[in-house]
């Protein structure tokens, strides 16, 4: 379990991802070596990542969810190749492990049919496969328990980046690819090894960070091990809604704090959501109370998380101009 310093450590996190230990210390009241201390033992123990994320929507990609069923033990082996895969950016083991759900995001329509229409249609071990393309993503910046320990004027402290508002329209280039490839294996990473690894000056990665971050397309999330929180039981859910009712319920279910997730997909539901709960008692409490009362939903198909296979990875291969 996380003490108060860690959740504190974690909360400033999400508030200001790439803020030094020392920035970090001074916001929450610790010293600097115990927050470099705990953010290391968080990283062995609790498994805390900072991951930069390219918002897929502002570079024109399409993000995809997959949801598939394997003939009997194949599925390890499967969701192991999977996860393999640069665009994959997370792969999960479900349902007592003979289902996988994982998540892509697919550059080019040539991308998305080479996974969908030969690799894993032709793959003799998949026996279906529904993909489900994100629509709209009603999410929270983080999940609720992430953000519980900080007051305002601790929030404060940290100064976070200025953002301007958001470009309409945003193109990456070739020489940020390296860039974020770094960043997508450790948001954190320091501007003078980031410089190192471009061939920029660190003024530059600094401003091309901030230029990023400023038009939406460069986001970082905390990725964390959840029992951290007092959490063991974890569940994907495939959420049926009238589609009058649809954007309203998707907004009423992003504000439940069980919810880390919840998105607008195609496919046979509407909304696909992360649930996090305390335990199975908790997890029946909120599909029969809370998602029961959202307004418009008439089912939800659930699917008990068994097994993280691939945590917040990068996806590469390069950027479109």
């Amino acid at each position: 379990m996380l003490d108060a310093i860690d959740r504190r450590i974690v909360h400033a996190l999400v508030v200001e991802p790439r803020a030094s230990f020392r920035t970090l210390a001074g916001a929450i009241g610790v010293s600097s070596r115990t927050v470099a201390r705990r953010y290391r033992q968080l990283a062995e123990h609790a498994s805390l990542r900072v991951v930069g994320r390219v918002d897929g929507s502002r570079a024109g990609w399409v993000s995809w969810y997959l949801r598939l069923r394997c003939v009997p033990g194949a599925a390890e082996a499967v969701s192991g190749a999977l996860s393999q895969l640069p665009d994959t950016s997370w792969v999960v083991l479900a349902s007592g492990g003979t289902e996988i759900v994982c998540g892509l995001q697919a550059r080019t329509a040539a991308q998305r049919d080479t996974l969908l229409l030969q690799g894993l249609a032709g793959s003799r071990r998949v026996v279906s496969l529904i993909a489900h393309q994100l629509l709209h993503d009603y999410s929270k910046p983080a999940w609720a328990q992430l953000t519980q320990e900080l007051s305002e004027t601790e929030r404060e402290r940290l100064q976070p980046a200025r953002t301007t508002e958001p470009a309409a329209a945003v193109s990456l280039n070739a020489e940020d690819e390296m860039l974020l490839d770094h960043l997508a294996i450790d948001g954190r990473a320091t501007n003078a090894s980031l410089a190192a690894a471009t061939g920029w000056h660190e003024s530059t990665v600094r401003r091309r960070i901030r230029e990023l971050r400023g038009n939406g397309i460069l986001r970082f999330d905390i990725d964390i091990d959840t029992r951290g929180y007092g959490v063991s039981a974890q569940a994907m859910l495939w959420i049926s809604v009238e589609p009058a009712h649809l954007d309203a319920a998707g907004k009423a279910i992003a504000e439940h704090p069980e919810v880390p997730f919840v998105a607008a997909t195609t496919g046979p539901t509407s909304l696909m959501a992360t649930i996090v709960c305390q335990d199975t008692a908790h997890l029946h409490a909120y599909l029969t109370q809370q998602l029961a009362a959202v307004r418009g939903v008439h089912g939800a198909d659930t699917s008990p998380l068994i097994r993280i296979i691939k945590r917040s990875g990068p996806v590469r291969h390069g950027y479109a101009r």
